[in-house]
């Protein structure tokens, strides 16, 4: 297989995935916390709001390792 395609797919891939991952935690932070003032969602129902800190956090988290796993095959890709 062509290294150089190889190359080019990985670096795709994490760039969609850092991508993904930061529209993922605009959305949630935007909806959580709104720009509009007041924010029906926090004042009406605050007995039901949740907090998607934990979540964006796990979120980010998995993104990172899947970041790094990519980053390792780079690195063996271009060394050998």
């Amino acid at each position: 297989m062509n290294k150089r395609f190889l190359t080019r797919a990985l670096l795709g891939l994490g760039l969609a995935i850092l991508a993904a991952a930061a529209y993922v935690n605009y959305i949630n932070l935007a909806e959580a916390f709104g720009a509009g003032p007041p924010h029906y969602g926090r004042t009406t129902n605050m007995d039901k709001w949740a907090d998607p800190i934990p979540f964006l956090l796990a979120v980010d988290a998995a993104a990172v390792a899947v970041l790094v796993v990519l980053g390792a095959l780079l690195r063996r890709l271009r060394r050998g």
